[in-house]
C-alpha cells in the first residue's frame, strides 16, 4: 500500500514545522486556504510526557505503534517503561528528536509498508493525528490491518463536536502562508469518528484536561477484554521490538 504522495511529501517538507521541533517551540499552525488556524501545540509535544499522556500509556497492550509519533514524548516514555513501541512520522526532524529523546523510529507514512502489520497491539492516534490523510474511514481501514484481530486503537479526538475536511499548510508565527504544497487534513469530534469506525467495537471513550480520547478494538473471534481500562501491570512483548497535530481550538488568520 503506498502513502498518499501529496499529504507525506508535503508535510515532511514544512520547513516551519522542522524549525519549531528543532526550537521546541512555536507558534507553529495549521492553516486553511480562508485562512482560518488550527494552533498547533509544539511546548507540549516537544516536553516530556504528561499526567493526561502517562494515562493513555497506561492504557496500551502489548506492542505499540505510535502514528505520526511527532517529536517522540509518547514513544520516549514507553521506551522507558521497558515496552515494545516503535514511532512512525514523515518528518525527519520528527524521527531525528524520538531518537535523541530515547526512543525508536521510522521516518514512514502509515499508508507504507510497516514493520509488524497485522501483529500490533496497540495503535496510537493523539494529538490530532485521527486527521491524517484527510479520510478517516481510510485510515481506520489501515490501521486496522496493522492491529491483530481484537487489537487496540486509542485515538484522540477534538474537543467539539466536528466532521471537518480540507487542504491545509503548515505556517509559523512569521509567515502567512507556509510553505510546500497543501495536503488533506480532517478535524473529528468522538462522535463522528464513531460514525466512521463500521466493523469495530468501542472500548471506551474519556476527556483528562480538556482533551478527549476515544478506544476501539479490532473484530475478534476470541475472547477480548472490551474495555480499555489501564492494566494491572504492564505487559512486554519483547519478540516484536521495533528497532520507532491537535484537537485544539481554532483561532483567526492574523
Amino acid at each position: 500500500m503506498s502513502a498518499p504522495p501529496v499529504t507525506a511529501v508535503a508535510w515532511a517538507a514544512a520547513d516551519p514545522y522542522a524549525a519549531a521541533l528543532r526550537a521546541g517551540r512555536g507558534p507553529l499552525f495549521l492553516r486553511r486556504a480562508d485562512g482560518w488556524l488550527l494552533p498547533l501545540e509544539v511546548e507540549r509535544w516537544c516536553a516530556r510526557a504528561d499526567a493526561v499522556d502517562r494515562g493513555v500509556l497506561d492504557r496500551c497492550e502489548g506492542t505499540v505503534l505510535d502514528v505520526g509519533c511527532g517529536p517522540g514524548r509518547l514513544v520516549a516514555e514507553l521506551a522507558a517503561r521497558g515496552r515494545a513501541v516503535l514511532g512512525i512520522d514523515v518528518s525527519a526532524a520528527a524521527v531525528d528528536h524520538t531518537v535523541r529523546m530515547g526512543g525508536q523510529a521510522l521516518r514512514r507514512s502509515v499508508f507504507e509498508p510497516l514493520p509488524g502489520e497485522g501483529r500490533w497491539d496497540t495503535v496510537l492516534l493523539l494529538d490530532g493525528n485521527i486527521g491524517i490523510g484527510g479520510d478517516p474511514g481510510a485510515l481506520l481501514d489501515r490501521v486496522a490491518g496493522l492491529l491483530r484481530p481484537g487489537g487496540l486503537l486509542i485515538a484522540e479526538t477534538a474537543p467539539v463536536d466536528v466532521d471537518e475536511r480540507a487542504q491545509v499548510r503548515v505556517v509559523g508565527g512569521t509567515d502567512a502562508h507556509g510553505s510546500g504544497d497543501p495536503f488533506p487534513w480532517a478535524r473529528l469530534g468522538t462522535p463522528a469518528l464513531l460514525r466512521y469506525a463500521r466493523g469495530w467495537t468501542r472500548a471506551g471513550q474519556w476527556t483528562a484536561d480538556g482533551r478527549r480520547f476515544a478506544a476501539l478494538r479490532t473484530r475478534s473471534s476470541r475472547t477480548a477484554s472490551s474495555s480499555a481500562e489501564p492494566p494491572k501491570r504492564t505487559a512486554v512483548i519483547s519478540s516484536q521490538r521495533a528497532r520507532n497535530t491537535s484537537g485544539g481550538s481554532p483561532v483567526a488568520d492574523r
